[in-house]
């Protein structure tokens, strides 16, 4: 189904061809190193760079946090930062998890991956779903999408709780969870409950990686998960649900875990004065091996993915993480690898997608739990995915029912 336009997603768009990308004199002159941004996706018309400059930040902070893109997201418009702290207020005051949910997140094994205590979580917070309580008591389709955003805000509100809540479970038993402070964002929340409120820096990090990975298109398999699950009257803990198994696979969510272990194992062979010739000794290894280079390629995109340019940007920006062995590892992944790959030949995309970068921040700064990091891709899909569900339901979108062929049949199509 690539490429098929099949469905509406309003609240973002990727443009293949636009896509941001760095212009560099090919190897060995790669100090001619350059960053240019052009479209590759845009949120409601804003490119990452125009949300950088417009959305509002947390109150201390410059980077883009998860409330200011949630209301461009379902508004279309820039909020200002009276209404982003005001939904900032709003978020934590309906932050807290049921009891019993706390109670089912408590009795989960922890050899249990985190991304299916996650999804078992977001599915028993429908017990309370406002949705499914109106429609069982009769409401007219018109009023849908208004008990669909009281499910939506209450689901982004609970995900860092419920996140953190794993995280300890797991990572840190008998560590106590911290109340959510009413004056932070809903991230700022996150990370003080994952344990690492005092580092400013990570917690800017998740600000940024969080927004900047919230949204991207209808037809990735978490999103598209979401609308069709959707479609189907199920409210957003279900639906959400459902797209959170989605981005478990490693074809999808869980491939920068994959990327990061790629990267550590390269680091621990080559030794961490690593050189291009080095780089490319190792990326030829991967490839004559059979195996792909993790990070590299894009289902939609053929530049580098605008999210990766973003995340690396923010690392430039930070003098200590330029001196991190796996951050300059990346950096010159990136200033290699492209030119494996073309000379390769097999790959339609040989530019680095966010996963080629986004763990190696979170690792420098010592959340360095590689199955957990889907989690936080999975806090920061539901900004996208929900606020399409009250949009589906605004719009009275129909059930997703597209139209199947047995073998035979497939056969016989070919046969003519």
């Amino acid at each position: 189904m690539r490429g098929l336009r099949a469905m509406l997603w309003d609240s973002s768009v990727l443009d293949p061809e636009e896509a941001s990308h760095s212009l560099y004199m090919p190897y060995p002159y790669l100090s001619l190193f350059l960053f240019v941004h052009d479209q590759g996706i845009r949120f409601h018309g804003l490119s990452i760079p125009d949300c950088q400059k417009a959305l509002p930040a947390a109150p201390g902070g410059k980077e883009i946090i998860a409330e200011s893109m949630l209301w461009l997201l379902l508004t279309g418009q820039v909020p200002s930062a009276e209404q982003t702290q005001q939904l900032s207020r709003e978020l934590a005051q309906k932050g807290n998890l049921p009891p019993f949910v706390e109670k089912l997140i408590d009795s989960l094994p922890g050899t249990l991956h985190p991304m299916t205590q996650l999804g078992i979580g977001v599915a028993a917070l429908n017990r309370d779903s406002s949705f499914q309580a109106a429609y069982e008591r009769g409401i007219k389709k018109s009023e849908y999408w208004t008990y669909t955003l009281d499910d939506s805000i209450n689901l982004v509100a609970r995900l860092p709780a419920l996140a953190a809540r794993i995280y300890r479970n797991v990572y840190k038993p008998g560590a106590a969870l911290p109340e959510i402070d009413p004056n932070l964002d809903l991230v700022g929340n996150y990370s003080r409950m994952l344990g690492y409120g005092d580092n400013h820096d990570l917690t800017e990090y998740l600000r940024l990686y969080i927004s900047i990975h919230g949204d991207h298109e209808g037809g990735n398999a978490s999103a598209h998960t979401a609308h069709l699950v959707g479609s189907t009257l199920s409210d957003p803990y279900l639906s959400y649900a459902a797209a959170l198994f989605a981005l478990a696979g490693p074809l999808h969510g869980l491939a920068n875990q994959e990327v990061l272990r790629w990267q550590l194992s390269m680091l621990k062979e080559v030794g961490e004065e690593v050189s291009h010739d080095t780089i490319r000794e190792y990326l030829w290894e991967t490839l004559k091996s059979g195996q792909v280079v993790p990070g590299y390629g894009h289902g939609v995109l053929r530049n580098p993915d605008p999210r990766f340019i973003a995340l690396q940007e923010f690392c430039e920006s930070k003098p200590e993480l330029l001196s991190s062995p796996i951050i300059q590892l990346v950096k010159k992944t990136y200033e290699v690898a492209p030119n494996v790959l073309k000379e390769h030949g097999k790959t339609k995309n040989p530019y680095p997608n966010v996963d080629a970068a986004s763990g190696c921040v979170l690792y420098h700064y010592g959340l360095t739990e590689f199955k957990y990091y889907t989690v936080i891709f999975g806090v920061s899909r539901a900004l996208g995915c929900v606020t399409q569900l009250v949009w589906a339901r605004a719009l009275g979108l129909p059930l997703e029912r597209p139209k199947s062929y047995s073998l035979e049949a497939i056969e016989q199509l070919a046969s003519k």
